[in-house]
């Protein structure tokens, strides 16, 4: 064979090789990283296994600022059939658990002090299986974005996506999809309310369900400023000074509040209490909330802005002494004002927690008439 015909005959297998050859693909938003079986618990000193197949999942998302990470969470799926078509799935969006990878939900579940399985149970009673995500930073490296809307938004959607690729899960990515959420929950399931027509447009979502909602952080803030829960307030400075670099909160603050903040980066809400009844002006020399750059992103995280194309059901309680019942009340309006079909009950709740309570099982039935494909009826 000359030297032409080799060479020849090595370009001809170079071309097949670039034609048959699938390059691998970029990841994705919602693309599993891993996936463990893992077993979660109702109570302290694992009792009480809740008898459903769940995984401790790792999968990517998008960041406030449009980077893809990776974030993680819990997939429950209930060990029966589903004998109505394909199963549905909820992406529930778990209230303030705190800045510490140890106040993951995804930790407190294996451990069994999760307060809100309580609430998710009744889902997975239902036959439904449950996506738990923890929020970027929360169970993984980094600063958890706490209230990032945004950010928490796309943790919802793609804990989503990532649950109907799970090996074994058996979910259908034609399942009717809802989102539930309270308190940072509610605003996560608004942002995911929000987003998904642009972002996750292929999920079949049939409603959202969001309470005790913290749409306006510049007012929730003012709101909680000197209060017995300033903590709340203190850690969302730290949540959205870790989605925007730009923020650089710790230049902004005196030493106590530098010393105050580090304490507070790794603290389950518990432990946020040691805050209590502080200011913003004991922890920096200016005025905050009121600077042009947190203006700017306090404005991009508030909810009300874009209109979600499913069914809204909305709930706050009257006596909300963390989240005024006003700034829930406002983005019901804006909703309305926008065409949205929204369901509002304001509940005789004395406080922010007893909400929960009160609102979470009104949530659930409302969602599951729209699983079923009842339609929703507003009160605007």
């Amino acid at each position: 064979m000359t030297l032409r015909v080799r060479v020849s005959m090595s370009v001809i297998l170079l071309l097949i090789m670039s034609l048959t050859t699938t390059p691998a693909r970029a990841a994705t938003p919602g693309d599993v990283v891993s996936a463990q079986p893992t077993t979660v618990y109702l109570l302290p000193g694992r009792l009480l296994e809740v008898p459903v197949n769940a995984w401790r999942i790792l999968y990517n998302s998008t960041s406030a600022t449009g980077a893809l990470n990776a974030v993680s969470g819990t997939l429950l799926v209930p060990k029966a059939g589903y004998p109505l078509g394909a199963r549905p799935i909820i992406g529930y969006a778990v209230g303030t658990h705190g800045l510490g990878d140890q106040c993951a939900p995804s930790v407190s579940m294996s451990e069994g002090r999760e307060a809100e399985l309580a609430l998710i149970s009744l889902f997975l009673l239902k036959g439904f299986a449950v996506a738990v995500t923890d929020y970027e930073g929360l169970g993984t490296p980094g600063q958890h974005t706490y209230m990032a809307g945004i950010s928490q938004g796309h943790a919802v959607l793609d804990s989503i996506r990532a649950a109907m690729r799970v090996p074994g899960a058996n979910l259908s990515t034609r399942a009717p999809v809802a989102v539930m959420g309270y308190s940072q929950g509610g605003a996560s399931a608004g942002w995911a309310a929000q987003l998904q027509p642009s972002y996750a447009p292929e999920l079949r979502l049939r409603g959202v369900a969001a309470g005790g909602v913290p749409a306006d952080l510049h007012a929730v803030a003012t709101h909680l400023d000197g209060s017995e829960n300033f903590g709340l307030a203190a850690a969302a400075g730290v949540g959205l000074d870790a989605a925007y670099p730009e923020l650089d909160l710790e230049a902004d603050l005196n030493d106590r509040g530098r010393a105050l903040l580090a304490e507070a980066a790794d603290d389950c809400v518990g432990d946020l209490d040691r805050l209590a009844g502080l200011r913003f002006s004991d922890l920096s020399p200016i005025d905050l909330l009121n600077q042009p750059k947190w203006l700017a992103r306090l404005g991009e995280n508030r909810l009300g802005a874009m209109a979600p194309r499913v069914p809204m059901f909305l709930y706050h309680g009257k006596g909300d002494q963390i989240i005024p019942l006003a700034v829930g009340s406002t983005l019901r309006s804006e909703y309305c004002r926008a065409g949205v079909t929204v369901r509002w009950v304001a509940l005789p709740a004395p406080d922010h927690v007893t909400g929960a309570v009160e609102g979470g099982p009104l949530a659930i039935e409302w969602l599951t008439l729209r699983i079923l494909g009842l339609p929703a009826s507003g009160n605007c």
